[in-house]
């Protein structure tokens, strides 16, 4: 089963794929792995005016529900779920508390300092660097943020059966992980090719009691691996909840997963006032699916004298066939039931994405992230994979913090974000895990043979 236009309705049939009206592209085109959709004019409103999302869930023209018809009901009951279960205190309570005593929030606000004085410019101005450090969750990343709620959801709606998809591991790590705290049955589809860079978690997920189902289909990584997902959803949907691990996907996900992970922004801006009394110049994020990267925005959209930075993986060059940067490289389109940008070829065929990091290996983005970009809210980068695992080496050798490869794509963006910063202003980046997972893969990159020997 593929979802494309012609097995799917959206806004839950409340008009036709083809139709131009509320913010609808006027002309899809159908292909066996993506919708191609024409480009439309981004809107014309402030951040502070949008209503984010609208009630057919779209972030401007982003979002939406191009899901199989099986699924419209579900989504419309999660949707209700969700919002009934924010306004119960009850369930903020439990969610509260299983945070604090388990997950082990809140995460520090830690000052880099011996980075922030590497990156000292030669007239003497330089940025304050301080991590979020979204590694030192249980865990060790801020995945386990979202499927803490969603379980929680999950039991809320009665249903023991749970579904997950991942690419570097990490969100089948923390679906499992909470899964066995709370007494769910839990399978994690995962790439083959993920799968073998990414071992330890493996083992990790099946070690909690999880099931790791292998897919072999197309470039058996994270983008086969969500399409394997939904298909066992659309099979079992009376009886199985889907925790979709990144702010993409239908509505209400998107919505759901930002919600989830804003407690990472907020905790941030109630640091910084404790910090300093203000608030940062600079928020900084890798950007893959984009869930880390909108729960530390997400507090802040609305302060506009705060810059929001987003990396995406660069693979081997952006004017390559190898990169994950789908901002910078892509073009709006349709993929697991969202519009968005997407890497695409004209016929609207997915295009295959690369990158060393699992995390970031994927050829979609979250629509609110599309939507930030296209009103010029927030700016996207990109570096290369070399790049990354310099700053790999970088913080692992000044801080004694070995990050995740996908957090090293945000650390590598360092150098030109510093060169146009001034002497004292100040920068947040989310530290979003660590990278135990990722050691294997680097050593096969990394020659530290000569290490330590003057």
């Amino acid at each position: 089963m593929n979802l494309t236009a012609s097995q799917t309705r959206m806004d839950a049939g409340r008009g036709a794929v083809s139709r131009g009206s509320r913010g609808i592209p006027a002309r899809v085109t159908r292909s066996s792995t993506s919708v191609r959709v024409a480009a439309v004019a981004a809107p014309q409103k402030s951040v502070t005016e949008y209503e984010r999302p609208d009630a057919n869930g779209r972030f401007g023209r982003f979002g939406g529900k191009y899901v199989p018809e099986t699924l419209i009901p579900a989504l419309e009951q999660l949707e209700k779920d969700f919002k009934e279960a924010l306004a119960d205190p009850s369930f903020k309570a439990t969610m509260d508390g299983i945070l604090k005593d388990y997950v082990g929030r809140e995460t520090p606000l830690y000052y880099a300092e011996r980075l922030s004085e590497y990156y000292k410019t030669g007239d003497g101005g330089h940025a304050e660097i301080y991590l979020k450090r979204e590694d030192l969750n249980h865990t060790g990343a801020h995945k386990i943020n979202n499927s803490l709620g969603q379980a929680l959801l999950c039991k809320r709606l009665n249903k023991q059966r749970i579904i997950a998809e991942t690419g570097a591991g990490q969100h089948g790590v923390a679906t499992a992980t909470v899964c066995a705290r709370l007494g769910l049955k839990c399978i994690v589809y995962m790439g083959a090719k993920d799968m073998e860079r990414q071992a330890l978690n493996v083992f990790r997920m099946r070690l909690c009691g999880a099931e790791v189902r292998p897919v072999h289909s197309g470039t058996a990584t994270l983008k086969d691996a969500t399409s394997e997902a939904i298909r066992d959803w659309v099979t079992n949907v009376e009886t199985t909840h889907y925790i979709l691990g990144s702010a993409a996907g239908p509505h209400p996900y998107p919505m759901m997963v930002r919600e989830f992970q804003s407690i990472i922004g907020k905790e941030t801006r109630k640091q910084c006032l404790e910090k300093w009394g203000g608030k940062p110049d600079v928020l900084m994020a890798c950007v893959g699916g984009g869930s880390n990267a909108i729960g530390l925005f997400h507090e802040f959209v609305n302060d506009t004298d705060v810059r929001l930075v987003g990396v995406e993986a660069g693979g081997e060059g952006v004017d390559t066939n190898k990169h994950a940067a789908t901002l910078t490289k892509g073009s709006p389109g349709v993929l697991h039931g969202s519009y968005s940008y997407l890497l695409q070829d004209d016929d609207g065929q997915i295009i295959d994405p690369h990158s060393i990091s699992a995390g970031l290996d994927y050829p979609g983005i979250g629509p609110e992230h599309s939507f930030l970009m296209d009103i010029g809210r927030a700016e996207y980068h990109s570096v290369t994979d070399k790049e990354a695992l310099d700053a790999f080496q970088l913080l692992s050798q000044l801080e004694g913090i070995i990050p995740a490869l996908e957090t090293s794509h945000a650390i590598a963006h360092l150098p030109r974000l510093i060169a146009g910063m001034q002497n004292g202003q100040r920068v947040v980046i989310n530290c979003s895990g660590r990278g135990d997972k990722d050691i294997g893969n680097a050593m096969k990159f990394i020659d530290l043979s000569g290490a330590g020997k003057q």
